[in-house]
């Protein structure tokens, strides 16, 4: 598949910031406290299968579910 124009060759496209929140929360969801691990595996994967984008997208996510697991909780009302 060719790259779109846009798409410079030192540039490798993500998804955009609402799908790498999305898969980040749905990673939580099915893996609980061990979704940074199993996402980085798959980051892991696809860099040993040299899909850079793939591998960058999921450094991303495994950085989005970091912030998500370690921030504090709102109080109660």
């Amino acid at each position: 598949m060719a790259r779109p124009a846009s798409w410079s060759l030192d540039r490798m496209p993500v998804l955009s910031d609402w799908e790498l929140w999305a898969c980040a929360n749905e990673y939580i969801r099915q893996h609980g406290f061990d979704a940074p691990i199993h996402a980085a595996m798959r980051a892991d994967e696809l860099l040993e299968q040299a899909d850079l984008d793939g591998a960058r997208n999921w450094r991303l996510i495994v950085h989005r579910i970091n912030q998500l697991i370690t921030q504090p909780e709102a109080p109660p009302n």
